[in-house]
């Protein structure tokens, strides 16, 4: 069963409500409306929501099978806390499955006519974080077009997993990206703050031509170990946001992190 069907009904108007219900409650989660350990009902949030209680129940089992909610004992659902060890094994679970994924792009590749998308993405990146000045120097992005650079830089990760032709991998993609700062995007913004941001984006974008070009080459191996390192590349981005946890709590989802003694 995907996971879209475990929010499906057979009424469209049920099915409207859930996803709203879902979204919304899924963007309070990550924006700290609620607390770690937090029991939450149905009845406040169907006055919360505006929406009737199968649609509640039915978000409600959504996030807890994504995990950002668990089972209480005493029934409904608590938010749940995650650890740094937590976070770190989903990035490197996330490393894995995008390795995996990036060695069956190259390994399933037909006609080089399949990379125009993903090419396009690659371009785009390249030419939002090249510089102005005319050295052809990699800067971070600006304020203003940040949030078209998450977009490409999500697309351009969903790309090399279309090219991997498995629903399953994508999946299990989705459900580890579903804990906070898993995500492939979820620690750029982290990352444009940092000392070595300059460093850090070049080397991304290095990763992204490398990757496309192993995939052209039908190099499998080569390809997953660069998936695999690019994503190694959240764990450090947040080691060194550690040191600024004012940058760290500015991320959706950081109020869900049970922080290590002394940060």
């Amino acid at each position: 069963m995907q996971m879209s069907e475990k929010i499906r009904s057979s009424n469209p108007s049920e099915d409207s409500q859930t996803g709203r219900a879902l979204l919304n409650l899924r963007e309070m989660l990550l924006r700290g409306d609620f607390s770690p350990g937090e029991r939450l009902s149905e009845l406040p949030l169907v006055a919360r929501l505006g929406v009737s209680r199968t649609p509640i129940r039915l978000a409600l089992d959504r996030l807890a099978h994504e995990g950002l909610l668990e089972a209480s004992p005493t029934g409904g659902f608590v938010v749940r806390a995650f650890t740094f060890e937590d976070i770190w094994d989903a990035i490197e679970t996330r490393g894995v499955l995008e390795g995996s994924a990036a060695r069956l792009a190259a390994e399933r590749l037909v006609d080089d006519s399949e990379l125009v998308v993903v090419r396009r993405y690659r371009d785009e990146l390249d030419a939002m974080i090249r510089s102005t000045d005319g050295d052809n120097s990699i800067v971070a992005p600006d304020f203003d077009s940040f949030a078209r650079y998450l977009d490409l830089n999500e697309a351009f990760h969903s790309a090399i997993v279309d090219l991997a032709k498995s629903p399953m991998l994508r999946r299990a993609l989705l459900h580890v990206e579903s804990v906070p700062f898993a995500s492939p995007s979820s620690l750029v913004y982290v990352r444009s703050k940092l000392p070595r941001a300059q460093e850090m984006f070049a080397i991304s974008h290095e990763h992204h031509h490398a990757l496309v070009e192993a995939i052209e080459q039908r190099e499998g191996t080569r390809a997953e170990a660069l998936a695999r390192e690019h994503a190694r590349m959240s764990r450090r981005s947040l080691e060194d946001a550690l040191s600024n946890t004012n940058i760290l709590s500015g991320v959706p989802g950081a109020s869900l992190i049970r922080m290590p003694a002394g940060v």
